[in-house]
């Protein structure tokens, strides 16, 4: 067993006792950053190029790579027949046209997600097959009408299909797997940690070099999957606010990777507008860990209050000074909805330079 793979098992036991962070413990020494081992950052293409197309498609996967995306990024969730299916979240509402679909009428229930009740259409209640009848939708249609002039026109696809198509392409692009709440199928007995290890197992994509990076919100989930691989594992981390040494110091012992909130770095003001950067960088990369950032998008309603241009939520703001900012502080990775936009800032930078 590898030393990282001790620690990851020491740190699960640590984790379930509910003492993982803050235990008197020395620090973890200081290790330089060698990062991901390129020069400038990689465009991750969120949910695809999902700023054109409906998300999570294998069509929205395809336009990012021919738009320049080094990654591409697929949401996992399960099926009730245990597949892998690439979606944002359990629930099909709001991203596909189960509505359309009598058949499946008596399929909506309530069930407990995150600890909150939600009622909807679940994948875990669905057969492959059965989700193979459906068409993807746009999630923001009002804000992504060219977007949405195309729902109904594209199937579901697993990860397997995803893997597939990436095993057809002439360039390394890597794909970056979200488990989606890993909890909630623990409560339903499914184990999506176990689904994709053994998925990753199954196609020899399971080693440290392997263009398969893995990410969740859950802690727990990325050391009990670390457990069976040894893919680049990144904890994603919501909200804002300083995340202390001692966290920093854990990750960098268990993880490779932290992907934050952009507010994590740069937080808004009172007036919506990007204000000062946090250290968070530079002491994550102190401690040998890569920055990953989310969610780059043009459109006014995601870009702070001084970067927006006019009142319209649908029109495009100035994204470009925004992955400026981010660029410049030295961060590894950013997700973005317009890959080619964050590819263009990329190379602006560059000719900079």
């Amino acid at each position: 067993m590898s030393r990282k793979r001790l620690l990851l098992r020491g740190a699960a036991v640590l984790a379930a006792a509910g003492t993982l962070i803050g235990l008197a413990a020395a620090p973890a020494a200081a290790r330089p950053h060698h990062g991901h081992h390129h020069d400038e950052p990689i465009v991750i293409a969120h949910r695809g190029a999902s700023g054109h197309l409906p998300e999570h498609t294998l069509e929205a996967y395809a336009l990012a790579v021919e738009l320049g995306a080094d990654v591409i990024e697929p949401d996992l969730v399960l099926t009730a027949d245990g597949e892998l299916l690439a979606r944002h979240e359990p629930m099909l509402d709001g991203t596909t046209d189960i509505a359309e679909h009598p058949e499946f009428a008596d399929r909506e229930t309530t069930k407990l997600v995150d600890g909150s009740p939600v009622t909807g259409f679940f994948a875990d209640d669905f057969t492959l097959a059965e989700l193979k009848t459906l068409r993807a939708e746009e999630r923001l249609p009002d804000l992504r009408p060219q977007s949405a002039a195309h729902d109904g026109e594209f199937e579901l696809v697993t990860y397997d299909e995803v893997l597939d198509y990436v095993d057809t392409l002439r360039g390394k692009v890597v794909t970056y797997p979200e488990m989606k709440h890993p909890s909630y199928y623990e409560e339903q007995g499914m184990s999506i940690e176990d689904a994709l290890a053994d998925l990753l197992e199954e196609r020899g994509l399971d080693r440290k070099r392997s263009p398969v990076w893995v990410q969740s919100f859950e802690y727990q989930s990325l050391l009990d999957i670390a457990e069976r691989v040894d893919n680049r594992i990144g904890l994603n981390i919501d909200g804002q606010g300083r995340i202390s040494d001692a966290e920093l110091d854990e990750y960098a012992r268990t993880l490779d990777t932290v992907s934050l909130n952009k507010n994590r770095i740069f937080p808004r003001g009172a007036d919506g507008s990007v204000s000062e950067p946090t250290d968070v960088v530079e002491r994550a990369h102190d401690r040998g860990l890569d920055v990953h950032v989310w969610t780059f998008r043009a459109e006014n309603a995601f870009l702070p209050a001084n970067l927006r241009d006019g009142d319209d939520p649908a029109a495009w703001g100035d994204i470009e000074a925004e992955f400026a900012l981010f660029y410049d502080l030295g961060v590894d990775a950013v997700f973005s909805d317009f890959p080619e936009l964050a590819v263009a800032a990329r190379d602006d930078r560059r000719h900079r330079g």
